[in-house]
């Protein structure tokens, strides 16, 4: 079989819901690889959050982060083009403003690998520094002089919508926005027209591997573009009823190995004994 692009979001997709990779889905991955097949990861998580699951696959691959705002290959960056796409500094500065009037309960400005907090030790704040201390903390617009990556915005529950159709009124033409599911309201913007389906053109026109033979897996909305863009997108059993919707299969859930079940099937691992 000619090599294959398999491409994998990690939250609610590959991870559990205690954030690990099953022996199974370990497994049929590294089978894969053994077989000449490609494997990316493509998430909307900064390098910092992802490089422990791709050192746990020894992948050698390229990968997205940040929803395609950042697309890079960690082991051999002179390989591969790294393509950094942050917002523009004076939307972001707007951006940060608006939340301020708000007095949303906090905001992290991300840049590539460095993030910044509006307060430390308050909302999403503990549970997305991983123990990495941040840039700086404080008024954003004060601490932070370069272009963000990435804003995430911890809103009260009761503004999470008036906020994102405010910012969408005041912004569309240049952001792009996305809500995470539980259970953090949370809510991600990065630069218009980025989506994991652009990084993942560039690592696929990389290795030569046209769109037929694209297999990429997902859950949740920032992962549309991509399983769209594939030629066979995955939809995890537990994924939102949207990305089922566009999906040409839809696997059993991240809980029941949805991944290496699909991935199985589709290359007769089970039935091969080279």
């Amino acid at each position: 079989m000619k090599p294959h692009l398999i491409a994998v979001d990690l939250d609610g997709t590959l991870l559990s819901d205690k954030k690990t990779i099953s022996k199974q889905n370990r497994s049929a991955l590294f089978r894969l690889r053994e077989l000449g097949h490609k494997v990316v990861i493509a998430t909307g998580r900064p390098y910092r959050a992802s490089k422990d699951y791709y050192q746990q696959l020894a992948l050698d691959s390229p990968m997205v982060n940040f929803n395609g705002a950042f697309v890079h290959h960690p082991q051999n960056p002179h390989s591969f083009k790294t393509r950094h796409t942050p917002l523009d500094k004076k939307v972001a500065e707007t951006i940060i403003e608006t939340c301020e009037a708000l007095r949303v309960k906090n905001i992290m400005v991300e840049v590539k690998d460095d993030y910044y907090l509006r307060y430390l030790n308050k909302g999403f704040a503990e549970a997305f520094t991983l123990n990495q201390s941040p840039a700086a903390y404080g008024h954003l617009n004060k601490v932070v002089n370069k272009e963000p990556t990435s804003i995430l915005i911890h809103p009260d529950d009761q503004q999470h919508s008036d906020l994102k159709n405010l910012l969408s009124e005041a912004h569309a033409e240049v952001i792009e926005q996305r809500s995470w599911g539980a259970p953090w309201n949370i809510i991600e913007i990065v630069k218009s027209g980025l989506n994991k389906a652009v990084g993942l053109k560039e690592i696929a026109s990389h290795f030569d591997i046209p769109k037929e033979r694209i297999i990429a897996f997902g859950d949740e909305d920032n992962d549309l573009e991509m399983l769209e863009f594939a030629g066979c997108g995955v939809a995890m059993g537990n994924g939102i009823d949207e990305l089922k919707n566009v999906a040409d299969v839809t696997t059993a859930t991240n809980e029941e190995n949805g991944v290496s079940a699909f991935l199985n099937d589709y290359f007769s691992l089970n039935n091969r004994s080279e």
